[in-house]
């Protein structure tokens, strides 16, 4: 049956075991009923912005396993210009107990290597010129996947129901250009509400979307290629085309105009 338990501390009575398992165990079991629809990633925060030679991770929470991990302050992470690509992740350690405690602790770092291993978590990642400034800012949707001197978020893996999502930054940066754009197509209008009404958009909602809209196939897409499909829909949106029927991703752009 469902049960809400809670324990009474009052003066002159013992302490037991029971009471402090209780006040242990509730906001885990609450958290793990909360998000275990959801898959790992960002959760809240863990914004990145600059700061001279460094990258500052803000404040955040982050889904791993069956676990909530949370960054309580701000942290500073140095990066090189050196023109490689590097990726910024959190990597996760094995649990380790101390005394009467077990820590699951995290690091954040810039690594040049940009492949994901089973314990990493992407962030961002960009390639910076020797002597360049890294920018934060983008001229449009497009330019967010500009090669050097950029964040690049679209590679960030934020919660979503059962599989990872795309960045609020991304589907919202979509959205309003979308909607400056002038469109007037249903499902451009509904999906630019959707993105601007909330923080993450599920996966499965982008990829049904881009695909009615580009009349392509309906499959699963890596973030990469939901970049370049958001984009199309942009440049078609703002042209005042729509794609063919038969048009399908990486073909030839052949279009009907309204």
């Amino acid at each position: 049956m469902f049960t809400d338990r809670y324990p009474n501390f009052h003066r002159g009575r013992i302490l037991k075991t029971e009471m402090l398992e209780s006040l242990r165990d509730y906001p885990r079991s609450l958290a793990g009923l909360l998000w275990t629809e959801y898959s790992d990633g960002i959760v809240v925060g863990a914004e990145i912005r600059t700061d001279g030679d460094v990258l500052v991770v803000s404040r955040g929470i982050v889904k791993w396993g069956d676990r909530l991990y949370t960054l309580e302050e701000d942290i500073r992470v140095p990066y090189e210009a050196n023109g490689r690509e590097t990726a910024v992740k959190l990597r996760f350690h094995e649990p380790v107990t101390r005394s009467d405690i077990v820590y699951c602790e995290t690091q954040i770092v810039a690594d040049p290597d940009v492949a994901i291993r089973r314990d990493e978590l992407e962030l961002a990642r960009f390639k910076l010129k020797e002597g360049a400034r890294l920018r934060l800012d983008y001229t449009s949707f497009e330019d967010m996947t500009t090669e050097y001197n950029t964040l690049n978020l679209i590679h960030r893996q934020h919660i979503g129901r059962k599989r990872h999502t795309l960045s609020p930054a991304v589907t919202r940066y979509f959205a309003t250009e979308l909607l400056k754009s002038g469109t007037t197509d249903p499902y451009d209008v509904s999906f630019a509400m959707q993105c601007l009404n909330g923080s993450t958009v599920d996966r499965e909602l982008i990829e049904l979307y881009a695909a009615n809209r580009l009349r392509s196939d309906r499959k699963p897409y890596d973030n990469a290629q939901l970049h370049r499909m958001l984009g199309r829909i942009l440049d078609e949106a703002g042209a005042g085309v729509r794609t063919r029927p038969d048009m399908r991703l990486g073909g030839a752009r052949r279009v009907l105009v309204d």
